[in-house]
């Protein structure tokens, strides 16, 4: 009697169970982070292989004829692709089968089958995730795309009589027995795909009698309570097919990425094979650990789903003769850009719970965008592999961060936190501080361009020795980098060439308060001392605020917050949050335009000049290098028409360098805009900012030709009032001009 209350008791209890985790949150699912996606169209900048290169990073599939989603060809100028549809944020993107055609670094045209197309998407790259504290990691997908040699095939081998039991089979028990005694090896599981869900999805791994027992009571009520389809869609994104570091990958979805690169709808019958046979044992069968051991696997699994129908024979003997097909590299790494991705956590960790991020299944779409990260990460590399052996410095003493920011958006496209870009460690980009030298010279600048009726650029500053005594009594004596002084020169040489003496000088005179005033416009948010020396950089700041106070000098006086993230969704693609763009007007673009072209000069004729021996010399940039006592810190920063760059190179013990700004960082940032092939900065100036002839060394109006001349820009009615000897106005009469100057006409 007690037996059969404690049995019925036992059973209820199991019942809850099965049901609660099977109708509420089955998983705790990661947030899943992807970078933009990439827009075809007529017109857009791009070539063959760049889009070669980013379909190879989708997973897509070189093939002699595209007939599939997830398949291209390239043939000259042209490629044919087959776009995989894709569920984005504002809506499904179906698959489109369409040939680009490509001239001059463009795609010049874009067909469909039928007809020309307006624009088409691919999906984005998958960047990384925000993972449970028990590191699953899976990609659900319905069992209605799941391809129907996968499902079949694991009922073949794993549960061939699945529509048939109620949960256990004693028949399928004994025919397993006789399979594999005839194989000589495992072949076909005793255990029904049902209780093996409640072995993996309810159960510890503990094997006795009373576990035995309690699964097969468990498998039961499953099916009791649960259709065959439900039952099988939850296995297939259960079952543990191996690991990725630490994350252990679950469910066919999450595997046929890992392996083949490929969503799992894409698979074909040798690689659906492979993946069924690791079910048996996913470490054991590990195709990059034991390829030989994978291979005989898989080819027992083509024989069962041959013999039971679920391919033909031919079918099964092109399967076995194709190699395993996996990639070179797993497609799933944890986390490839851990520096990113550290920017988007803190973002979203000011707006949702830790447990929802870590759990929730949440889709984040990013500015992130791929090509741009591939390219800094191949400079930053590269140059400072070779500064090391140039300068014979230890291998490995030297580090190195950047950020690129996509002007006007203030998106960022791309962040290395270090060397090693794939390191989750220190985030140099983001949380090193280090002084800025020289880069922050550009705001003495712009609060002095600000007064247009006091400073020009054609303003005489002097670069006399310069010598402050703080009220303390200290002595403040900077000196210029040469240790020369350069005596009167216009400002936009003072700024080009980079004058520590008439930066200082200038700074002074405008007054500290000024100056921190246009930082804190630009964009700086950090702590700041009014000090002397802040104006020649002392100020701690990290290549992300740097790049946030230069994006607002390219955008032309607008500042706008810096974005990683465009929107968040739920699991179902439901809206949590949008980030829309906002900006605000803080400088005028006529004083921007005045600091752009000073920046320029900066490139063209002064400390950044080296720039131009990779870059074509019909690409206008702007920037500023940036150098700390004892050559510590080596700062660029810069921009072209589209992105905003900042590089900084220095030790992480803060050791001395042989580095300046110009012969360290630059020559990464170099390599990055030449590597992108960017546009060049716009030469159009806006209303209100006219160009005049003048004589530099006297600051006088004067005309083309005339000796030791340059057109400036001016903000109208800035513009020199007193004119030189060889000036001849719009009348082209030198003597009727000095009159109508001498009388004020």
């Amino acid at each position: 009697m007690w037996l059969v209350i404690g049995g019925g008791v036992t059973v209820l209890v199991l019942d809850s169970i099965v049901r609660a985790k099977f109708e509420g949150a089955k998983w705790a699912l990661p947030a899943h982070v992807y970078g933009r996606a990439l827009d075809l169209y007529q017109g857009q900048s791009l070539t063959v292989a760049r889009l070669r290169w980013e379909l190879e990073q989708l997973g897509y599939r070189s093939v002699a004829n595209v007939v599939a989603p997830g398949q291209y060809r390239v043939a000259g100028a042209q490629v044919e692709l087959y776009t995989r549809p894709f569920l984005f944020w504002d809506g499904e993107e179906i698959g489109h089968q369409l040939t680009l055609t490509f001239a001059n670094g463009r795609i010049s045209s874009l067909q469909g089958k039928t007809q020309p197309l307006d624009v088409v998407r691919l999906e984005p790259m998958y960047i990384g995730g925000i993972y449970p504290d028990h590191q699953e990691d899976r990609v659900l997908v319905a069992l209605k795309d799941m391809p129907a040699h996968l499902v079949n095939g694991l009922l073949a081998v794993e549960d061939r009589n699945f529509h048939d039991h109620f949960g256990i089979s004693f028949k399928g028990i004994a025919r397993a027995m006789v399979s594999n005694i005839m194989a000589g090896e495992t072949v076909q599981g005793g255990s029904t795909i049902t209780q093996q869900l409640v072995k993996n999805f309810y159960l510890n791994q503990n094997r006795n009698l009373l576990r035995k027992g309690i699964e097969a009571i468990m498998a039961v009520l499953l099916e009791i309570h649960y259709s065959k389809e439900e039952i099988l869609e939850t296995y297939l994104n259960e079952v543990y097919l191996g690991q990725a570091g630490k994350r252990a990958i679950h469910g066919f979805g999450l595997a046929s990425r890992h392996y083949f690169r490929q969503p799992v709808g894409e698979l074909d019958v040798h690689q659906a094979a492979l993946l069924i046979g690791m079910v048996k044992g996913a470490s054991f069968y590990d195709p990059w650990r034991n390829p030989e051991r994978a291979k005989t696997r898989r080819n027992l699994v083509i024989d069962v789903m041959a013999e039971r129908g679920v391919i033909s024979v031919e079918q099964a003997v092109a399967a076995k003769a194709k190699e395993l097909g996996v990639s070179s590299s797993p497609g799933t790494t944890s986390n490839r850009y851990p520096a990113y991705l550290q920017l988007v956590r803190e973002q979203l960790r000011k707006e949702y719970q830790d447990k929802d991020l870590k759990s929730a299944g949440l889709r984040i779409f990013t500015h992130f965008d791929p090509q741009v990260q591939n390219q800094v990460e191949k400079s930053v590399a590269s140059v400072v592999d070779r500064l090391e052996k140039g300068y014979k410095i230890q291998s490995g003493a030297l580090e190195a961060a950047s950020v690129v920011l996509r002007i006007g958006t203030a998106d960022v496209l791309a962040l290395v936190g270090g060397r090693n870009p794939t390191y989750a460690g220190f985030n140099r980009a983001v949380d090193a501080r280090r002084q800025v030298g020289s880069t922050i010279k550009p705001a003495v600048y712009l609060a002095a361009l600000e007064r247009p009726q006091s400073y020009t650029l054609s303003t005489l500053i002097d670069d006399s020795p310069y010598r402050y005594r703080a009220p303390n009594g200290t002595i403040w004596e900077p000196q210029n980098y040469d240790r020369r002084s350069e005596g009167v020169v216009p400002l936009y040489r003072a700024l080009g060439s980079s004058l520590n003496q008439a930066t200082a000088r200038l700074g002074m005179n405008l007054g500290l308060p000024a100056v921190t005033s246009v930082m804190r416009r630009l964009g700086y948010e950090g702590p700041l001392q009014e000090l002397p020396s802040m104006l020649l950089g002392t100020t701690n700041m990290s290549p992300m605020e740097v790049a946030g106070m230069y994006h607002t000098i390219a955008a032309d006086g607008f500042y706008t917050p810096l974005r990683t993230i465009s929107a968040v969704y739920t699991a179902d693609n439901r809206p949590l949050r949008r980030y829309p763009f906002e900006t605000e007007q803080r400088f005028s673009p006529q004083v921007m335009y005045l600091l752009q072209y000073g920046l320029q000069v900066v490139m063209k004729e002064g400390t950044g000049h080296s720039a131009y021996n990779k870059l074509p010399a019909n690409v206008a940039v702007a920037g500023k290098t940036g150098t700390t006592n004892d050559q510590r810190d080596s700062w660029f920063a810069g921009f072209s028409g589209e992105y905003v760059g900042v590089v900084w190179i220095g030790r992480d013990d803060n050791g001395k360098t042989p580095l300046t700004g110009a012969t360290g960082a630059l020559q990464v940032w170099s390599d990055i805009m030449a590597g992108m092939e960017t546009a060049s900065l716009t030469a159009r100036p806006p209303q209100g900012v006219t160009s005049h002839w003048v004589e530099t060394a006297t600051g006088l109006l004067s005309s083309e030709g005339c000796a030791g001349t340059r057109y400036l820009p001016y903000i109208d009615g800035s513009e020199p009032k007193q004119t030189s000897s060889c000036y001849r106005g719009e009348s082209g009469d030198v003597m009727l001009d000095w009159i109508r100057n001498k009388l004020g006409l």
